[in-house]
């Protein structure tokens, strides 16, 4: 083969590097190929037709999108897309412009305010605060203490050593604004209900089954 048979045969390869830029990779060039076809179908009927077809197989090639909430509407906006806007098709959904696809995410404004002991999180510091304004009574004081007690879980999640009553009840104090006075001597749920079944026994299981397998070895 001479050099011009071999620049002959060069010029029929399709590179990658040589095709036009898919406008959303993840769909893939056949997709793109078939949009830009329903594009230049004339009958109106017929390019709607095709374009529901196109966007049942667009759904079964990403079925990940099922997961997001009205992932339909999602597919069409991404027809749109793959399109560049220039297709022309009866869409359950308002047609989405360039503008409101390109617009950056709106930013998220996170709480200013510090949480005051960070171990128990702001989800509690809440919880106690609604419970300080709780009218006085027997469920109040229910309240108080269950938030208490889940005071305490939360601290031996951060903490596995055991921590004191009057550990949680001072902390109670101070996110309540001190509005949440408990009786130092008051006793809180006991830190071995909140440990899984059976740990407790563990050293004793290890010992059990040492002494099993010295046993084993006797024979």
């Amino acid at each position: 083969m001479n050099q011009l048979d071999i620049s002959e045969e060069n010029d029929f390869k399709d590179y990658n590097s040589q095709r036009t830029k898919l406008i959303l990779p993840e769909y893939g060039r056949h997709i793109q190929k078939m949009v830009d076809y329903v594009c230049t179908i004339e009958d109106t009927a017929e390019r709607n037709r095709m374009a529901r077809i196109l966007i049942s197989v667009m759904g079964n090639l990403n079925p990940h999108l099922r997961d997001i909430n009205d992932f339909k509407h999602k597919l069409w906006d991404h027809l749109h897309v793959i399109s560049d806007f220039k297709i022309d098709i009866e869409s359950p959904y308002p047609k989405p412009s360039r503008e409101s696809i390109s617009e950056p995410p709106k930013r998220i404004d996170y709480p200013a305010r510090p949480i005051k002991i960070k171990h128990y999180g702001r989800v509690i510091e809440q919880m106690v605060k609604d419970v300080a304004e709780m009218e006085e009574g027997p469920i109040k004081t229910f309240y108080i203490t269950s938030v208490a007690n889940q005071m305490k879980k939360a601290y031996l999640t951060w903490n596995k050593d055991a921590v004191n009553d009057e550990t949680i009840i001072k902390d109670l104090m101070v996110l309540s604004d001190g509005k949440i006075k408990l009786n130092l001597n008051t006793k809180l749920m006991d830190t071995r209900e909140f440990k899984p079944s059976g740990a407790s026994n563990g050293s004793a299981g290890v010992q059990n089954k040492r002494r099993h397998q010295k046993g084993g070895r006797k024979k």
